[in-house]
């Protein structure tokens, strides 16, 4: 009874997150070493299962352990330097030998489905292929690598097109050139590159340990991008590629443990996770306003307001009017804010202002955004702004300049003519 309600437990809480997952898009990086393992049979399962809940699934593999084993029994052998292999023309068509099968047996697992589900019997469509194109890595301190490549382009259109009939997407870590030319690739690079370019909402790596480990051996449930140092990680290891995916545009990646049973379902399922969780901007949140915010909002729009870029706004006026106001805070330092007055069906954009030191990141563009699904919620039909000098930045992201009578009457009585700014409306239609 007891194992009864904790089953029903976990399932009750884990719905949210069936939920949220269901429809977005997972790059999973399964390892030579993650296929090797015992509990490997288990992962695919819990792929499976992801699978039947709607989540878009594109799985990149690798194969050192199996590539290594297959080139000893041929008495072959093959150079490893920073975590790459050189790529010699006569390893390659055993490197192609060896993808190939585990590119099989993967199909093979993947099609059995879930054992002893209601509908077991129901097909799971596996594909693959050419989707990666490649350049050579060339020669490196004084080192050819050959025939080991990098990646040049994901072709995304043919990924997603399968995604969206329903496919579980295999990608093996090997490119080809325009010329005809193949190319080994670093799996975990393969990975990073498609979950950054098909936008993928999470980007999941099976490793050896548990996740990352702080100095006391314990599993660090959370790490921002900005709290990694590159320079201690090699370039092909996972925390580097998932590291990087989050900066070019990943929200989310994952390193969990591909020998703890069920890992995947806790970390995607479950409010603490598996494993650590790498994410791009908890360390930065856009929200409301608050009084607390009220001394940054002033020390942010005082050098504008001193260049006679802003209109000068008094630490009261700002106190009455804080709720109007959407910040984006960094670490408790707020470095970019905006507010938005409504005039019946129209809205002002006003205060919109960034740090200098974090003008090139696209916040100013982030907050217009936020700022007009706010608007849209309030069901205004469009948002005007009134400025003397960035005519230009408003114009590039939608407004129209329109003369100043267009202005609702009860703002056009408050119009500054000494300033004489320019009306610029944006239509929310």
């Amino acid at each position: 009874m007891s194992d009864t309600y904790q089953h029903v437990k976990w399932f009750r809480d884990s719905s949210p997150y069936i939920n949220a997952h269901r429809g977005k898009t997972f790059v999973v990086y399964l390892s030579g070493d993650a296929i090797a393992d015992e509990n490997f049979t288990n992962i695919v399962g819990d792929i499976v299962l992801l699978n039947s809940l709607g989540v878009r699934l594109v799985l990149v593999y690798g194969a050192k352990p199996q590539i290594d084993s297959h080139l000893e029994i041929q008495n072959m052998t093959s150079v490893i330097t920073n975590g790459i292999r050189i790529t010699t023309p006569e390893i390659l068509p055993s490197i192609q030998q060896v993808l190939g099968k585990v590119r099989s047996d993967l199909e093979a697992a993947l099609s059995r489905g879930v054992v002893n589900a209601p509908e077991h019997s129901s097909d799971i469509t596996v594909t693959s292929g050419n989707y990666i194109k490649a350049k050579p890595l060339g020669i490196i301190e004084g080192r050819d690598f050959h025939n080991t490549g990098t990646v040049r382009k994901v072709n995304t259109d043919s990924i997603c097109k399968q995604l969206d009939n329903g496919a579980i997407v295999l990608v093996a870590p090997i490119g080809y050139s325009p010329s005809g030319e193949v190319f080994n690739i670093s799996s975990a690079e393969v990975a990073g590159e498609v979950a950054t370019a098909i936008h993928a909402d999470k980007f999941i790596l099976f490793i050896r340990e548990s996740g990352v480990v702080d100095a006391d051996g314990k599993v660090i449930n959370e790490l921002q991008v900005n709290d990694i140092d590159p320079q201690s990680l090699q370039p092909y290891e996972p925390l580097a590629c998932a590291r990087k995916s989050c900066i070019k545009g990943v929200e989310r990646s994952h390193l969990i443990s591909y020998s703890n049973d069920g890992a995947l379902l806790e970390e995607l399922f479950t409010r603490d996770g598996a494993g650590t969780q790498i994410s791009r901007f908890s360390y930065e949140q856009i929200r409301t306003a608050t009084a607390d915010d009220v001394a940054g909002i002033i020390e942010l729009i005082q050098p504008l307001e001193a260049d006679g870029i802003m209109v000068k706004r008094s630490r009261e006026l700002i106190e009455s009017e804080i709720v109007q106001f959407t910040v984006i805070a960094r670490d408790g330092m707020i470095v970019s804010c905006a507010a938005l007055y409504p005039f019946g069906k129209q809205g002002e954009l006003a205060c919109l202002a960034t740090h200098p030191d974090y003008r090139d990141n696209n916040r100013g563009e982030l907050l217009l955004t936020h700022v007009e699904k706010t608007a849209k919620e309030l069901t205004l039909d469009s948002i005007f702004v009134l400025t003397t000098q960035t005519a230009h930045w408003f114009t590039e992201r939608g407004f129209v300049e329109a003369d100043v009578s267009g202005l609702p009457g009860s703002r056009q009585s408050l119009y500054n003519y000494q300033r004489n700014s320019k009306l610029f409306i944006k239509s929310l239609a």
